[in-house]
């Protein structure tokens, strides 16, 4: 890939969403972990208490709630758990944030959606948050990470095996992101508002910016209390743009002056 920007160290940003691009005090998060449960108290056959204990032991053990059931032999598709978790979740909360798209539109470098949520998911809270997906040159989430869940190719029991499912923050989804990006690790920002996914990115490589907290971790290059801080935490994504803007500026003088000078010589001059 071509570098971006001469000046800048970051050819491209890779972004979570949730509780990312939109803050974890809406309640968008909590309201998931309440669908969770109660999917998992409808398969399991499950009260609700242990519904809640249970998914935190499969996040634990296999990354997400919906991973831990497809290995403990759950019959449960994909589509069915998506659209019980988010299908439910209270979007009105989600508002339009122009700032945000002004945001994103000034980061020169290549930008990348990288959740773990499914596909209808994450085009309704950038629609909701009134951002176009044309922004972000590719959306990597749960279809893309996981494309063998959807091929439908009949399979024999005997040779069945439960399905591993692909998420962060497992270092195998991470190394599948920076695949399908493109970019080399080391000129690659990572930005995520979990501690375990950060540490993943770093694990492989990646620079790495924890959203949500004030105060870097181990694995953190950078912490901003929201992505509305990023302008000043880390200023060297635009590095280089102003002197682009100095070059463009000079070019048009020099333009105006070349225009004027065209012009003079076949102006009269004043009889006074």
């Amino acid at each position: 890939m071509a570098l971006c920007c001469n000046n800048s160290p970051f050819d491209c940003l890779l972004l979570d969403l949730d509780d990312t691009l939109y803050p974890l005090s809406l309640g968008i998060s909590q309201a998931c972990k309440k669908n969770i449960d109660e999917f998992l108290a409808m398969k399991c056959g499950l009260p609700i208490e242990q519904a809640s204990s249970l998914r935190v032991e499969l996040f634990k053990k296999y990354g997400s709630s919906l991973a831990g059931l497809m290995a403990l032999g759950y019959q449960v598709h994909p589509d069915e758990y998506h659209s019980f978790v988010h299908g439910l979740l209270p979007y009105e909360k989600i508002r339009p944030d122009s700032q945000l798209r002004e945001l994103l539109l000034s980061i020169p470098q290549t930008k990348i959606i990288f959740t773990n949520s499914d596909r209808k998911h994450a085009s309704r809270v950038l629609e909701r948050l009134g951002i176009e997906e044309e922004l972000f040159q590719k959306i990597i989430c749960f279809e893309t990470l996981n494309p063998e869940l959807f091929d439908n190719k009949p399979t024999s029991a005997a040779v069945r095996q439960p399905p591993t499912v692909v998420l962060k923050p497992f270092i195998a989804a991470v190394e599948a992101a920076i695949d399908i990006a493109g970019f080399e690790p080391h000129r690659t920002l990572f930005l995520d508002d979990s501690e375990k996914n950060i540490a993943a990115g770093k694990a492989v490589g990646l620079r790495t910016a924890l959203v949500g907290r004030s105060t870097k971790t181990k694995e953190a290059d950078y912490a901003m209390e929201s992505i509305s801080s990023l302008r000043q935490t880390i200023p060297e994504i635009w590095e280089g743009e102003q002197a682009q803007k100095g070059v463009s500026g000079e070019l048009t003088l020099l333009k105006v002056r070349n225009e004027l000078d065209a012009i003079r010589p076949t102006t009269a001059p004043i009889q006074a």
